[in-house]
């Protein structure tokens, strides 16, 4: 019966929040949980979030993205759900959920996009509510070491939405901050060309910092260029940064502001790889300062520390001015999701329970720092936040004191009324079937309470196994149905008395008058004609049985070659299989076809072959091997044909077969001249190689099916899969647009003086001879002009030819003993693969030539 509970569906209570004040979660849509923490960090911001609030009707009407990042904020901030669908926001924006994207691209190509929509908006905070809130300046100046001048171009600014920070061999923020903004020497080829000292001289280049803006956003360079793998590395060195950031100091000039940030929330990229892993972010509350963990779906409060208190991965102490070391960050467990990321939190000063503003915390997978300008007193009386100067009228509707516009409260009010109306019918619904579930176990006890038949003599009903547990188990269960435990003469047999069970005369009346069904089969009711009938089958059973431990006793003999009085052919593997089966009482399916696989599709004896291997048996064992057969399967023809011992091979098979065999000796032939032409290549050896001299390069998984194809013999002669025409493997490894080298060269190493390829098994290209090129070109296909050649050089005459070319690299990787350093050096100094055509490197959407 608690199925019947599952099949009303979840319980949608489960869906509503908590409370008003936990924020919300995101669904992530496949791979948008970098959207998602980026969201998450824009409505968690108290400014940004009033400002998309205070957009009007007709801008949002008029801006699609605007439009749904508003109602999506609206879902965050007063929806009854735990849970919010991103999904119409994406698919504006037309996003691909399959593909995750970096998490600073989306930021900043969002800003600049939101940006341009509120630039239509009638209010004045409104429209420019983006720059005002992210928007800081910077001016590179250049000064002239001579003539201790400014260029003009110092006097310009720019704009800066958030300041990239190199994060490798740092330690923390205030390193990265004093990097960014150190003076960086101009000399050398960096010269710089003076317009008044009208020379190029030495000069110093530093950054400015002009203004800075309310959200003050740092991304952390956690991703290096490796130049050669082309790929990119992701740095997890741990990096420190403070709860409180002053960067009063760091200005260009003196200001009469407090520009005091607080750490307001940290986006996560959890994982070691560049394109993969999982973005998260830990956000803090501005209106009870509480931290949050935004794991997609999942939201967990970390309480006042950013990576969770009391967390065994978050150590944290208290340091005061007497040096007396307390434990701190007590309280609540943390979210599993900070467990992986935070190495230490080291706290510079804290009188509570409570985590200052002014800790240090260290991470190795932060990836983006946000602080929010601090509002202190004296910032209050000089300057007005924007938050304080838009004005909301109309609003109806607070959550966690903010309200909400009318376009958007409304439909938001209509949408909570409606899931709590279908929380409300799915309660009501779950009561009624409870009660009704009570209902029916009260019944089921009350009559199996009268079912026990209390003595041998008193009169009893048999009922169904089967039916009495649907009765037990279902709230409606259907009519009586007696019938699977009668047998064909409408009786109660004794073979069906483990699927029925005895009933007293009440009990049977109280179902039957109630269910109804039937039939009704009294203790009367049983049958002797089947009782009889099934004495009878034991003692044939047990006939049977001897008679056939006396053939396989005989099958074994013939199995052995201990049987000289063979008659008739039956299959080999189809005797084997039937001598290792129990005994059983009578025959069953597998007793069928004897001769199927020894009969071939003209219904005559196939000649003997792997598959169609036959053995002469008895007379008398075939006889009984033949009963059996028909006895199962009586309507089959074919089932059982009789093979005498005289019996003549089909003709027409065994032409076929002998066709066969004369088209495999042929192909064996073939493939031992093609092992002869290339002995070292079929027996997967690498070739001495030679400077100046011409070779060619292959694919290795193309000679690696050449060498299976050609060392196949015996049963795989005509069976294994022949290597593709040589053209197209070719053309395969050449650029199409460039008609260049996709590949690089194989390695090249000394072995006892010998130059050859380091490692063919693992390598994309294996370095073949120009004979066994012009060979394979005739033997599979290929076009000796379209091949790739290849030229071993040394360094000195690759220099010589290239001018410092960056195409050919050195590709050798020498190990030579002392003695023989220097004789080595002269024979042969880094040589050098140079090919034709030549190799071009490929980026992502790019390719760029080697040189």
């Amino acid at each position: 019966m608690p199925d019947i509970l599952q099949a009303i569906g979840p319980d949608p209570v489960k869906d509503l929040r908590n409370t008003d004040e936990t924020p919300a979660g995101l669904t992530n849509l496949g791979a948008t949980c970098y959207a998602n923490s980026v969201l998450q960090c824009l409505y968690m911001n108290a400014s940004f979030r009033e400002i998309v609030f205070s957009a009007e009707p007709d801008l949002l009407n008029e801006q699609p993205v605007l439009n749904q990042l508003a109602r999506l904020f609206a879902q965050l901030h007063a929806s009854k759900m735990a849970v919010i669908d991103p999904a119409p926001f994406i698919m504006t924006l037309e996003l691909d959920n399959a593909v995750q994207q970096d998490g600073h691209e989306f930021l900043t190509l969002l800003l600049s996009l939101l940006e341009r929509c509120l630039s239509h908006s009638k209010i004045s905070k409104v429209k420019k509510a983006v720059q005002d809130l992210f928007r800081g300046s910077v001016s590179q100046v250049t000064t002239c070491s001579k003539c201790g001048r400014d260029s003009e171009a110092s006097s310009k600014t720019e704009d800066f939405y958030e300041l990239e920070l190199n994060v490798k061999g740092l330690k923390n923020l205030d390193e990265s901050l004093d990097q960014y903004l150190s003076v960086e020497q101009l000399h050398g080829e960096n010269q710089y060309n003076c317009e008044l000292c009208k020379s190029t001289v030495d000069a110093t280049h530093r950054i400015r910092l002009r203004t800075l803006p309310d959200v003050l956003n740092f991304q952390l360079k956690r991703y290096e260029f490796l130049p050669k793998t082309t790929t990119r590395k992701k740095i997890t060195s741990a990096f420190g940064f403070p709860g409180e950031l002053d960067m009063g100091l760091r200005l260009s000039e003196p200001s009469q502001l407090e520009w005091i940030y607080d750490l307001s929330a940290v986006l996560i990229h959890k994982g070691t790889a560049v394109n993969s892993g999982h973005y998260i972010a830990h956000i803090k509350d501005e209106n009870t300062g509480q931290w949050w963990a935004f794991d997609d779906e999942h939201v967990s409060n970390l309480g006042h520390c950013p990576f969770g208190e009391g967390s065994s991965s978050c150590t944290a102490k208290v340091v005061h001015n007497d040096n007396t070391v307390l434990p701190s960050c007590v309280g609540t467990t943390p979210a599993d999701t900070s467990r992986s990321h935070v190495d230490v939190v080291l706290p510079q000063s804290l009188e509570s329970n409570v985590v200052s503003h002014k800790d240090s915390f260290s991470s190795v997978d932060a990836y983006r720092l946000m602080y929010n300008l601090k509002r202190t007193r004296k910032n209050d009386d000089k300057r007005i936040h924007i938050a304080n100067n838009i004005q909301l009228e109309g609003h109806k509707g607070l959550h966690n004191g903010f309200p909400l516009p009318p376009h958007l409260f409304e439909d938001l009010k209509d949408v909570n009324a409606a899931y709590l109306a279908v929380c409300e019918e799915y309660k009501l619904k779950r009561e009624r079937e409870q009660h009704h579930i009570a209902e029916r176990r009260q019944e089921v006890r009350s009559i199996l309470s009268e079912a026990p038949v209390r003595s041998l003599e008193e009169p009893f009903y048999w009922v169904s196994t089967a039916w009495l547990r649907q009765w037990a188990d279902n709230v409606i269960p259907g009519v009586i149905d007696n019938k699977p435990i009668q047998c064909s003469h409408g009786e109660v047999p004794v073979s069906k008395i483990g699927c029925m069970k005895r009933l007293s005369v009440k009990a049977w009346e109280i179902l039957f008058s109630k269910y109804d069904g039937g039939p009704a089969l009294s203790n009367s009711n049983y049958c002797m004609t089947c009782l009889i009938d099934g004495a009878q089958s034991v003692v044939s059973a047990d006939s049977y049985r001897d008679q056939r431990i006396l053939m396989r006793d005989l099958a074994n003999d013939v199995i052995a070659k201990k049987c000289s009085d063979g008659a008739y052919f039956v299959s080999k593997t189809w005797l084997q299989q039937w001598v290792r089966r129990k005994n059983i009482d009578a025959p069953s399916e597998a007793d069928a076809e004897p001769t199927a696989s020894i009969r071939c599709r003209h219904g005559q004896l196939k000649p003997e072959q792997p598959g169609a291997k036959r053995l002469l048996v008895p007379e008398k064992l075939w006889l009984f091997l033949y009963k059996d057969a028909v006895a199962v399967k009586p309507v089959d023809p074919l089932g059982c044909t009789t093979f005498p011992s005289d019996s003549e091979l089909c003709p027409e098979c065994s032409d076929e077969l002998s066709e066969v065999a004369c088209f495999e000796d042929s192909l064996r032939e073939i493939k031992l001249r093609h092992r002869q032409n290339h002995e070292k290549l079929a027996a997967g050896k690498g070739i001495p190689l030679s400077l100046n001299c011409t070779y060619y390069l292959m694919p290795s998984s193309w000679l690696t099916k050449w060498r299976n194809y050609t060392s196949g013999s015996g049963k795989n002669t005509s069976s294994s899969v022949e290597p593709e025409v040589l053209d197209p493997v070719i053309d395969a490894l050449k650029c199409e647009q460039h008609s260049r080298l996709l590949e690089r060269p194989p390695d090249l190493m000394n072995k006892r003086g010998m130059l050859i390829q380091k490692s063919s098994s693992t390598d994309a290209l294996t370095i073949i001879t120009e004979n066994d090129w012009i060979s394979f070109c005739e033997e599979w296909g290929g076009n000796k002009e379209k091949g790739i050649m290849a030229i071993i050089e040394s360094s000195d005459v690759a220099e010589s030819n290239l001018g410092g070319c960056g195409e050919d690299m050195p590709r050798c990787k020498d190990h030579p003993s002392s003695q023989d350093e220097a004789s080595n050096d002269s024979e042969i100094r880094q040589p050098v693969i140079r090919t034709t055509p030549e190799v071009i490197k490929i980026l992502p959407n790019f390719c760029f030539e080697l040189c």
